[in-house]
């Protein structure tokens, strides 16, 4: 048997670390050459490790949210006869690349410690001697016995003596008057009827009892939150923590301003309806590709939108292209999937797009390239978008869209003869946030109002 040490292997150019996500195998586990060992998490995508051998694992290098250096230990692998020479010398390599490079020497810096060797000496010889009164340390290996974890205290409302018990019948100190079906009640809600008092001729009805459960004393009956439950301690890992870091950036960095306007989608909506009802083979239209066209088509108008502020070179770049960033909700968090070169796609190739990446990035499977350089960026929560919100921006960039949820009210339209008439529409508002730096509050309205006219008037967003 001989013991094997994975080193962490450069994933990435520029990398210098990558926190664990998640344990494939944990120690004692037999993996297959080729096995799942861990998945990687770096600035850019999570990475799947896989063991070069095969054999049983002796140790790993952590626990899930802790952070590895590359060329680090990762596992300890027990393998059966000797290590595969190009497997061995490529994790050599790995360690050797990541090793720091020794500190050059100071020719001057060592004539002066040559100097003042003897005095070293002699403290030291001092420090030695003063130290052989006291009591030799125990070895660093011996372990520490750890205290036994105290019990944990019952919280005093979670107690059996604490708790109501609203099956358990009630005895009542007076004689009241009530039906059989107010007394069940009663007794199903554990509440002693000589507590209630009446609102008219002694007898207590059903509306008693919930004027009292209303305003009465709580004790008797369930409180309304259903019981208490213990504190729920979950560690910030992983695509959660790094969501975390990027949006305390973005605030922290970026001076933030939002702006909101409402637009009548119902020609909107009937024009996707009618595209949707002659669609053949091709993906079905939501509402983000016509919008994203309608946003393509305004931007290069407003190039300050477009764009990608430069903190530390102080520097704004204006792109011609445009790369949009969709957020799309997953179990791990947000994530950011980029429909690239945007402006030079149709409907449908925007439909596939974004049924495409919506799918990769839920399960895992998108690319590095896929999820970042976007240069602007649009947020869509569907029917839960609510009447408005102030969308965090995705640094870099400096703007990022959210359209809300579509509601139906009453509106005065044009009758064609002068007056007016009331028509129900379908209205949605439009939100945008901004980084104040770049964006002025003027150009960011200018925008949203050139989006709305083409919402408004969505012939135009296929005119050419």
């Amino acid at each position: 048997m001989a013991r094997f040490t994975f080193n962490l292997p450069d994933i990435g150019e520029g990398i210098a670390e990558a926190e664990i996500v998640a344990w494939h195998v944990k120690v004692g586990d037999m993996v297959e050459e080729d096995g799942r060992l861990a998945d990687m998490m770096t600035d850019k995508a999570t990475v799947e490790m896989e063991s070069p051998v095969a054999g049983r694992i002796l140790e790993v290098a952590g626990d899930a949210g802790d952070v590895v250096a590359i060329g680090s230990p990762l596992v300890v692998i027990e393998v059966e006869g000797a290590v595969p020479e190009d497997v061995a010398e490529a994790n050599a390599e790995t360690a050797e690349e990541a090793a720091p490079a020794p500190m050059p020497k100071d020719p001057e810096m060592e004539q002066r410690i040559e100097a003042e060797a003897p005095e070293l000496s002699n403290v030291r010889d001092a420090v030695d001697a003063a130290g052989q009164t006291e009591p030799a340390p125990e070895p660093a290996s011996a372990p520490v016995p750890k205290p036994a974890p105290a019990p944990k205290p019952v919280p005093k409302s979670a107690s059996p003596a604490h708790r109501p018990a609203p099956s358990a019948p009630v005895a009542s100190s007076r004689k009241v008057q009530a039906s059989p079906a107010v007394r069940q009640r009663a007794k199903d809600l554990g509440i002693d009827l000589a507590d209630i008092r009446p609102a008219q001729d002694g007898r207590i009805r059903h509306g008693d009892l919930d004027a009292f459960i209303s305003y009465g004393d709580s004790e008797g009956y369930a409180p309304v939150g259903g019981g208490t439950r213990d504190d729920d301690v979950v560690r910030v890992i992983g695509m959660r923590r790094r969501i975390a870091e990027n949006m305390a950036a973005s605030k922290r960095n970026i001076p933030h301003f939002s702006y909101v306007e409402e637009c009548d989608v119902t020609d909107f909506e009937k024009l996707r309806s009618d595209l949707n009802g002659d669609r053949g083979e091709r993906p079905k239209l939501t509402m983000l590709p016509l919008l994203i066209a309608a946003i393509c088509r305004v931007l290069p108008d407003y190039p300050m939108i477009n764009a990608r502020y430069d903190d530390e070179a102080n520097t704004v770049t204006r792109h011609g292209e445009v790369h949009m960033g969709m957020a799309v909700q997953t179990d791990a968090g947000l994530m950011v999937p980029v429909i690239r070169n945007a402006e030079s796609r149709n409907l449908w190739q925007l439909a596939k797009d974004i049924a495409r990446l919506a799918d990769a990035a839920r399960n895992g499977t998108a690319r590095s390239e896929e999820l970042s350089g976007s240069t602007m960026t649009i947020t869509s929560l569907g029917p839960l978008g609510g009447v408005a919100s102030t969308p965090v921006i995705n640094r870099p960039e400096v703007a990022i869209i959210g359209p809300n949820r579509i509601v139906e009210r009453p509106m005065f339209m044009p009758d064609g003869i002068g007056g007016e008439r009331i028509e129900k529409r379908k209205l949605m508002n439009l939100s945008i946030s901004c980084d104040h730096r770049v964006v002025d509050g003027y150009d960011a309205a200018s925008f949203v109002q050139a989006v709305k006219r083409l919402i408004e008037t969505p012939a135009l967003i296929l005119a050419r």
